[in-house]
């Protein structure tokens, strides 16, 4: 492909990504994998560039953009190389005219700028938000150490914070690391890492992970028990959770069972759990705004009305979690979000409606106090953001 065909190529990606998020279709990488899906002609080289120009525009872009053009238009203001690929060829972009209209730069829309910073996020550290995320992988204690594997693996970097963290250099393709199909590694942000110690899980234990997903903090919780107690991994979603055993399967991690909940009958599925677990953790559907580095589109998905339905939806999850912690038992509630409104201020509304139950602020390797639990920050620590609260029960 010649240097105008991957601009080309970057605004026909942009405005498939603009539509997706527009309505709620799929993510970034999923429209940019169907696209080379199709078109086998672009190679390695090409389809890299492209990427790279695609998520430069993305990440640049706070609004949602009119169209992808527009997108990249903003970028080719200010970088002569790219607006020089604007040359009208054949299969190229048509050129730039002087008073074209180019899309609005900055960290987010606005409405979402005035919630950080109402939540204690200020100017300084919104730039962070955006850069791009590093690699981390989680070393599987039940298999090997991380010192042994960061001496065997090319590139490996011991990261400071959580104990089985290391980092790879960006672009590894993890999946195809022998130490990946081995159940070695796991590939898992240092922040979630470190958010996931909250539980103190402890071998012997009985621990629900109420929110499991495709497992990412049930395999960890599964190491640091060293195989001895249960886990019982919880979710609504059937084609996320059914990726947990099979993950399982490759980890050595023999002491998880997987639960599909129905929504809206969450309790029932779950009553013979009442007051039985050591620990409950709740990673719950939130916003996502910790995690823009990875998902930076995400600015352009979310909406006022769609947060009023995650907030909605964390009280419900947190309401159904807490008759299964068992009495002196603690709930750790997490999301990768730095809103207040779906943690501190969650976290303070359960204790309003839950008599007895008490915060017990965790002790993590990093992260601040805030409110009464712990925030991470891509600003402060580097990592991913989230909030972690540690309730124990009466």
């Amino acid at each position: 492909m010649t240097p105008a065909a991957r601009t080309q190529a970057a605004i026909d990606l942009l405005d498939a990504i603009i539509d997706a998020a527009r309505g709620g279709g799929a993510a970034a990488d999923t429209v940019i994998a169907r696209y080379f899906g199709t078109r086998r002609y672009a190679g390695s080289k090409d389809r890299r560039a492209v990427r790279e120009l695609v998520y430069a525009a993305i990440r640049a872009c706070g609004e949602v953009p009119t169209n992808g053009r527009a997108a990249l238009v903003a970028l080719a203001r200010e970088d002569a190389e790219l607006a020089a690929t604007f040359d009208g060829s054949g299969y190229g972009a048509a050129a730039i005219d002087s008073d074209e209209a180019a899309a609005i730069r900055g960290i987010a829309p606005r409405w979402m700028i005035d919630a950080l910073a109402a939540s204690g996020i200020d100017a300084e550290q919104l730039p962070a938000l955006i850069n791009r995320a590093p690699l981390d992988v989680r070393v599987n204690a039940l298999k090997a150490t991380r010192d042994s594997v960061a001496a065997s693996l090319s590139g490996a970097e011991i990261v400071g914070y959580a104990p089985d963290a290391l980092r790879l250099p960006s672009g590894t393709n993890v999946d195809q690391l022998p130490l990946f199909r081995d159940g070695v590694i796991e590939v898992q942000d240092e922040g979630s890492q470190i958010v996931g110690l909250a539980i103190d899980a402890r071998p012997g234990q009985n621990i629900v992970d109420l929110c499991a997903g495709a497992g990412g903090k049930t395999l960890a919780l599964a190491a640091a028990m060293r195989n001895e107690g249960a886990i019982i991994a919880c979710d609504t979603d059937r084609a996320r959770l059914s990726r947990l055993m099979p993950r399982a399967g490759r980890a050595g991690a023999e002491i998880i069972a997987t639960r599909l909940l129905d929504p809206g009958h969450e309790a029932e599925a779950l009553a013979d759990l009442a007051a039985a677990a050591d620990g409950v953790l709740v990673d719950a559907p939130c916003s996502g705004t910790g995690t823009w580095r990875r998902n930076p589109e995400g600015r352009w998905r979310l909406t006022a009305e769609r947060l009023d339905r995650l907030i909605t939806t964390q009280r419900h999850v947190l309401d159904i979690a807490a008759p299964l912690v068992k009495p002196g038992g603690a709930l750790v509630y997490i999301v990768c979000s730095l809103l207040d409104a779906e943690g501190a201020d969650q976290v303070a509304a359960f204790i309003d409606r839950h008599d007895g139950w008490r915060l017990d602020t965790p002790t993590l390797p990093a992260g601040v106090a805030h409110r009464g639990g712990i925030r991470l920050t891509p600003a402060t620590d580097g990592t991913d953001g989230f909030f972690v609260a540690r309730l124990v029960a009466p």
